[in-house]
């Protein structure tokens, strides 16, 4: 028999259908009647034939024509919504969907799997696990370990032994102990009573990786959790069935309990969940729309699901990945306002760079030398001005690879401790199945991801504080050859004048935004948890300025591709005319004032899907094998490894790795 989740006035009832053939307006009037028939006075409705509605599917937002066959229509434990005309309490917005929905609603289940095993979990992977582009399965070893370390926790309950959050309470109910017949009904509590978080809830891809994540470290085995329930957790991820976790609320020790236990609770089928198929749903509904049960946690289970450093670390490692994107592409933009500013290369010579070695410096000094005007790539604009007296530019020109490169230097760090931290065990008490007992510590406690993540911060927010003067040099007609605010008919047009203050409005908002969050501390739990690391702000601010310096390079990038319609005919580089071409795809040139905000955006979508970095990279890496040895890459890696050597004797050699 099909069966629909029907979706009216902020509540989902389950609706049965005897015959496929009855229409979508049976569905709607059945869902109204079941409604009612729950509430006094009707719910304060007329009749069921007087109510007048629309009814559109959860996924996707599309309305439904009442007249079409259930079986036409819809699919079998499909959710829809009932929209109630003229009711206040039924809005046209459909509040079961979160934030860009229409991506969302181009999900497709993916076929590949990636093999966990709590031990080589990258940056990488994590954020496209996140992206939904895999399922996820265990390795049989970490497999092994999972039921090791759950025969320990099933030999204390046996010999009821006095274990800190098995038999016992948590924080300060640390003495009071359990009694036995109590031990489940106290991971419940626990569950519950730690879903105590607010704001916003995090995106499906945000609460993907972190679910990825939390089964990484699972996998790991020293959480006691069974082999069954990291099963069922398992299933939960590649099904897309993900739990409403509020954004806020974590103070980052001990780890991030309240987002993970908003996270365990919908696994155990309370509170809300998301997937594609469903929307926003209660979480018993979504589980067996898919086929799942809700979880039914045994002793240490539930503190194994919700004690951890996973928050912080899962949208830690999104702000390194798109932090690592941006960096790069920083140096392609500010290569084409150089151009356009008819600014020299001297200033990018190797020589310079060999005798301040840093790893960093060297790269992006070596991208400029790739990019700009050579014997590979000529440039009519720089030949137009090749015998005039400029001898040096301002320092945003001039010093991009000392003021870029540390940027390169500081993300390569953060990354190290971020993918050490992906594969830690955070846990309280830690399982050592090998020693057969349980070890209480402070694994949980977030402060080297919250820290590493605002000097993350304060490191690419350079970035921006650069881009941002160079697009007043691009703008300002006593710093250029360019009109002012790269429009013609100035007065008539006010060009990139508003552009640059919004610019300006992100740069003077991220520095706010990077006063350290790791520097407070305030004591919780009746000062059993007397120093937290507020790792959670520190993580989501992070991911802002991160948004910012994308924002305001998007908009230098409109601003240097503006200035080069000024320099034509004249041609720049071949690397550096693609991203000129790119950029010309989605946004033409300005020849009068017009909306400016899509194109902004426009050119923000480019840098984040990283298609500038596409179009310019094969350039560079093809003068790179032609420069060998004046240049090598330097990965985040061989950055990581070089920092360890330099302040570790016990670190081996390359070729003893």
């Amino acid at each position: 028999m099909p069966r629909f989740t029907v979706h009216v006035r902020g509540e989902w009832l389950a609706v049965p259908c005897q015959d496929a053939q009855l229409t979508v307006g049976w569905l709607g009037r059945e869902a109204v009647r079941r409604y009612m028939k729950n509430k006094p006075d009707n719910g304060g409705l007329p009749s069921v034939d007087e109510v007048r509605f629309l009814v559109r599917r959860c996924k996707g937002l599309g309305l439904l024509d009442n007249e079409d066959p259930l079986n036409v229509a819809l699919e079998d434990n499909d959710f829809v919504e009932v929209v109630i005309e003229g009711d206040a309490m039924s809005p046209d917005f459909v509040p079961s969907q979160p934030e860009g929905v229409y991506l969302y609603s181009k999900y497709r289940e993916p076929e590949k799997y990636v093999a966990l095993d709590g031990d080589s979990l990258t940056t990488e992977d994590l954020v496209s696990l996140g992206k939904g582009h895999y399922k996820i399965k265990l390795t049989p070893t970490a497999e092994k370990k999972v039921q090791k370390s759950r025969e320990v926790i099933d030999s204390i309950i046996k010999e009821r032994t006095v274990v800190y959050g098995i038999t016992t309470g948590f924080g300060k109910f640390a003495r009071t102990v359990i009694p036995i017949d109590k031990l489940e009904e106290l991971q419940f509590n626990l569950v519950r009573s730690h879903s105590s978080g607010v704001g916003k809830p995090l995106s499906p891809e945000r609460c993907r990786m972190l679910l990825a994540l939390r089964i990484n470290v699972l996998a790991k085995g020293y959480s006691g959790i069974s082999l069954e329930t990291l099963k069922q957790v398992i299933e939960a991820f590649n099904a897309s069935c993900l739990s409403y976790v509020p954004e806020k609320g974590t103070v980052g020790a001990s780890g991030d309990l309240a987002p993970l236990s908003h996270l365990a609770l919908g696994l155990i089928g309370e509170g809300k969940m998301w997937s594609p198929k469903s929307g926003w749903a209660d979480a018993k509904y979504v589980l067996k729309a898919h086929g799942l049960k809700p979880i039914v946690l045994k002793p240490k289970e539930g503190l194994a699901l919700i004690n951890g450093t996973q928050m912080i670390t899962s949208l830690g490692c999104e702000a390194v990945e798109r932090a690592s994107a941006i960096a790069r592409q920083a140096d392609i933009v500010a290569a084409l306002t150089l151009e356009v500013l008819k600014g020299t290369t001297k200033a990018f010579d190797t020589d310079i760079h060999a005798v301040r070695p840093h790893p960093g410096q060297v790269e992006v000094a070596f991208r400029f030398r790739s990019l700009l005007d050579s014997d590979h790539h000529p440039s009519e604009i720089a030949e137009s001005h090749r015998f005039c007296d400029h001898v040096q530019d301002a320092y945003t020109l001039r010093c991009c690879p000392q003021v870029h490169g540390v940027v390169n230097d500081t993300i390569a760090f953060v990354k190290n401790v971020i993918t050490t931290e992906l594969n830690s065990a955070t846990d309280n008490p830690m399982v050592f199945a090998s020693r057969g007992e349980t070890i209480s510590g402070g694994n949980f406690h977030g402060e080297y991801p919250a820290k590493v993540l605002d000097y993350l911060a304060i490191g690419v927010h350079e970035l921006a504080a650069i881009s941002e003067r160079r697009i007043e040099r691009l703008c300002n007609p006593s710093l250029s050859e360019l009109p002012p605010f790269l429009v013609a008919e100035g007065g008539l047009n006010s060009g990139f004048m508003i552009a640059h203050c919004t610019a300006a409005a992100l740069v003077s908002e991220n520095k706010a935004l990077c006063h350290p969050s790791s520097v407070d501390s305030l004591s919780t739990s009746a000062a059993t948890e007397d120093h937290v690391s507020m790792g959670g702000w520190a993580a989501r601010k992070a991911l802002r300025v991160i948004e910012h310096v994308e924002q305001v390079l998007a908009i230098e990038l409109l601003a240097a591709c503006q200035g080069i319609e000024f320099l034509r005919p004249l041609k720049t580089t071949t690397p550096l005319e693609k991203v000129y071409n790119l950029v010309r795809s989605v946004v033409r040139p300005w020849i009068k004032d017009r909306f400016m905000a899509p194109d902004i955006e426009a050119a923000h979508r480019l840098l984040v899907e990283q298609k500038v970095w596409e179009v310019a990279s094969p350039y560079i890496e093809k003068y790179r094998m032609e420069h060998i040895p004046e240049s090598r890459p330097v990965s985040p890696t061989a950055f990581s490894l070089e920092f360890l050597r330099r302040t570790s004797s016990t670190i081996p050699e390359s070729g003893d790795l």
